[in-house]
């Protein structure tokens, strides 16, 4: 039996509404609990200045194995995940072949434990091939540890098979992720529609190609009951038509990334492909609809979108470029910039957007710092400075569109099951 003293440090635990100075104690790969009473133990942590709060979590990342090890595999994503503060993360089934059966999400969790880092939930297969045209197999994925159904990075496009999803998930009350594109209004598309995208003579991917899909699954859910969540939302429709849906009582969440904070759609006038993600990046004012979003609790998740691509993949024109970047090493420090500092969220409110949101939506013991749970802790020093370096990336690809900019904050040590994983050189 082995105990580990957290000494001194911010503690911030959403799930009990905690966020003052004290020690946390750690046994074996359980928490004893906090201001345990007592300061021996076999291992002791000095956290003076340094937030200590649940483990962060994912709640979908491209892992990319089987099929595109080039661009990453589980053990150098998940390495990445510890480098960015997250002790769980929950991987897209758009693999090769995908994950839409038992044995394919079970294989997940054996990659996982070989690679000892953080904890891998696998996101199951909405449809076989994620092809969207034939329901997988639903309850042998869950029977397998799916935590939720998707098709990845593709939008169900079919409304009868997006009906017959969220009908047929919600026996096992899974949450179904969308990604909300009609594929036809994207098609060519490189960038948002509007004012750059004529300057620049790009072709233009419309807002309305989010809110329509947004929209026609809000319809679905309300009428199947069933448990929808919408990825990366992007525009101010999005944002209104989720927050009146809720207030309706529809089972609608949401989450958005980072670089759909930071980034507008001024940044492709460089013509570099680390600026081209999917959905593509927007003007200031859809941002700002979607910080009030998170301000009001509309938007209660935020997730990188770890989205890798070698070099090869990322080195063309940008017509022919995959969209996607990787997130998960810079999310933390973009947050802190551009939602902490700024003042619009506080530093409960953006842990609780990484912690118990995401636990929530997967239905996972996790993201907590009660007595009994696992200990899965991060440790943040919210002050030092630091420059982001792609080339120090943990991750096998280096698609950022961040690279040397100038951040404040960053995961210092990182615990799974009681364990230090990580530790900031």
């Amino acid at each position: 039996m082995t105990t580990t003293l957290i000494r001194g440090g911010r503690l911030i635990d959403p799930s009990q509404d905690i966020d003052r100075v004290g020690h946390l104690l750690l046994r074996d790969d359980r928490i004893v609990g906090i201001d345990p009473g007592t300061t021996v133990a076999d291992n002791v942590i000095d956290a003076t200045g340094m937030i200590v709060c649940p483990g962060l979590i994912d709640i979908h990342v491209a892992l990319r194995e089987p099929g595109n090890e080039e661009d990453e595999t589980t053990a150098t994503g998940t390495a990445a995940a510890l480098a960015g503060g997250f002790t769980s993360i929950a991987c897209f089934p758009d693999t090769n072949p995908s994950i839409d059966n038992r044995g394919a999400a079970e294989f997940v969790f054996l990659l996982a434990a070989r690679a000892k880092n953080c904890n891998v939930f696998p996101l199951g297969a909405a449809t076989k091939r994620n092809a969207g045209e034939e329901l997988a197999e639903i309850g042998q994925l869950v029977e397998g540890g799916a935590v939720a159904l998707t098709d990845g990075k593709r939008p169900i496009a079919n409304a009868e098979i997006m009906w017959r999803v969220l009908e047929y998930a919600r026996m096992f009350n899974c949450p179904i992720f969308n990604s909300p594109q009609v594929p036809e209004l994207v098609k060519d598309g490189v960038m948002h529609e509007g004012y750059y995208s004529m300057l620049l003579g790009l072709p233009g991917i419309p807002a309305a190609a989010e809110s329509i899909m947004v929209s026609r699954d809000i319809a679905l859910a309300a009428r199947t009951e069933g448990r929808l969540h919408l990825m990366c939302v992007s525009t101010t429709v999005s944002v209104d038509l989720i927050r009146r849906a809720r207030e309706r009582g529809v089972q609608v969440s949401c989450d958005v990334t980072p670089h759909h904070l930071a980034l507008t759609d001024a940044e492709l006038q460089s013509f570099e492909s680390c600026f081209k993600v999917d959905p593509p990046l927007r003007p200031k004012d859809h941002i700002q609809s979607l910080i009030e979003g998170l301000k009001d609790g509309t938007i209660d998740i935020i997730s990188s979108d770890h989205q890798p691509y070698a070099i090869e993949k990322k080195d063309r024109e940008l017509d022919l470029v995959p969209f996607g970047i990787v997130g998960l090493e810079t999310l933390l420090p973009i947050c802190i910039q551009t939602l902490v500092e700024p003042g619009h969220l506080s530093w409960p409110q953006l842990i609780s957007k990484l912690t118990t949101g995401p636990a929530a939506l997967l239905g996972i013991q996790k993201g907590t710092l009660k007595a009994g749970a696992d200990a899965d802790v991060t440790i943040i020093d919210p002050d030092i400075e630091w420059q982001i370096d792609p080339t120090k990336f943990k991750s096998r690809s280096r698609n950022t569109p961040f690279g040397g900019r100038k951040v404040k904050g960053r995961a210092k040590t990182v615990f799974v099951s009681g364990e230090i994983r990580h530790a900031a050189e």
